[in-house]
């Protein structure tokens, strides 16, 4: 099986020259491991049934015994034994040299569990499932560091992905053994695999704590009813309890959301919120959103083809798309995203910063009809911005390096107003 590169591959490479271990963490099937093989000199899986006791019982006596290994070694799933974090991190006080663990995991570790942050000997990185780029369907003309670096730079690309595309690809998703898979049914399987197994086993095993697969269900189709959306906590709630007369009290849909957010299966959106209005004015409520978009088909039981006459709702799954692939192309820079929502109805669907402090405006839009509202928006909000900064001189706002409408259209161009419309399919880190 042919390797496909990952972004992520030049970032576990760089952490490694750099610190003494990379902890690699993202939601399963989405590549962790596999990718992490491709640098790692030995490997220990603790869920290899032949030997997962005896790597539990030696954890629990002598856990440092399992660290020795040609570096980088591989610490497959080590949160199944939470002490091995200590025990490389006093490995990597001992050694002082970089590149020598690698740890991947599925779910977060409660830090109770574990006496040191690991800050200056472990180095984290996110991964998620694999964005256009990656799984070689955007032709990658127009790179996303590029518009940074140069944003006044025009565009200029034509996508090769029709909107048929982007919906049969949303409805896969990025999860990797989809594209191994021999037939468009056998690729679609996948994702919904996945849901069974996070309702089914994983929100249960992620911290120990038995978990009604019933109401796991009921709740994850409620957040892919809201996806992309502010619907309230009550509301979700609401919907779960109605749907099918299920009893669930807020602490239970508490707990039932942390398990999966540890799984980092819901992965909401925080609002941005600048000091450009009043505080009671902008919406700081998280938007709605999972770590890939055939999270939420496949939990409402939409296919390809029920999708091409559900545009509307194909538009709350794109954006989820673009969040995924804006995510990935920008985890080398310790980026953010956020959104942007005010009750006047001036929005920024997503608001990418980098950590140096540059940002970008950006709205998903899927056809050519709502560019122009689209754009409309992001020039208002920047000019909202511009504006406050004349009246507070002491406390002045970063304008935004960038304003970026992105579509399911062909063509990219640059707008004379500066706003750049790039197709998803464009796109590359």
């Amino acid at each position: 099986m042919r390797y496909l590169e990952r972004i992520a591959d030049n970032h576990l490479r760089d952490r490694l020259q750099a610190m003494g271990a990379v902890l690699t963490e993202g939601p399963k099937w989405c590549g962790k491991t596999t990718t992490a093989e491709q640098q790692a000199r030995s490997i220990l899986q603790m869920q290899d049934p032949d030997y997962r006791d005896d790597y539990l019982a030696t954890a629990a006596i002598k856990p440092s015994n399992l660290l020795v290994g040609e570096t980088p070694r591989l610490l497959d799933e080590w949160q199944d034994a939470p002490v091995l974090w200590d025990a490389v991190r006093t490995a990597c006080d001992k050694r002082r040299i970089p590149g020598q663990f690698i740890l991947t995991g599925s779910n977060s570790i409660d830090d109770e569990k574990i006496y040191h942050s690991g800050t200056g000997r472990i180095s984290r990185l996110k991964m998620y499932p694999m964005s256009l780029w990656e799984s070689k369907e955007s032709n990658g003309r127009i790179s996303l560091k590029g518009l940074f670096d140069n944003p006044v730079q025009e565009v200029e690309a034509v996508s090769e992905m029709t909107v048929n595309d982007l919906i049969f690809s949303a409805c896969r998703g990025g999860w990797p053994a989809s594209l191994n898979a021999s037939s468009p049914s056998a690729k679609l399987m996948i994702a919904k695999d996945y849901a069974q197994s996070v309702c089914k086993t994983d929100i249960s095993r992620v911290d120990g704590v038995r978990r009604n697969e019933k109401l796991a269900r009921q709740i994850l189709r409620s957040y892919s009813r809201n996806i992309s959306t502010l619907a309230k906590t009550t509301s979700i709630l609401a919907d779960v309890i109605a749907a099918d007369s299920i009893e669930c009290s807020r602490s239970t849909f508490d707990d039932y959301v942390s398990a999966l957010e540890k799984l980092f299966v819901i992965q909401d959106i925080g609002a941005w919120c600048p000091a450009i209005r009043s505080k009671t004015t902008i919406q700081s409520r998280p938007k709605r959103a999972f770590c890939d978009p055939s999270i939420a088909v496949a939990m409402l039981g939409l296919t390809p083809e029920s999708l091409r006459t559900q545009m509307k709702t194909f538009g709350f799954i794109f954006e989820q798309m673009c969040i995924r692939d804006l995510r990935t192309y920008t985890e080398g820079y310790f980026s953010n995203v956020g959104y942007y929502r005010d009750r006047y109805g001036l929005e920024s669907d997503i608001v990418l910063h980098l950590d140096d402090g540059r940002y970008a405006l950006i709205e998903c839009k899927l056809g050519s009809r709502e560019i122009e509202e689209g754009a409309g928006h992001l020039i208002q909000l920047s000019e909202l911005i511009a504006k406050h900064n004349i009246h507070e001189e002491q406390v002045p706002i970063r304008e935004p390096d960038l304003k970026i409408i992105l579509t399911g259209g062909q063509y990219a161009y640059t707008r004379p107003d500066g706003v750049h419309v790039i197709p998803l399919a464009c796109l590359k880190p």
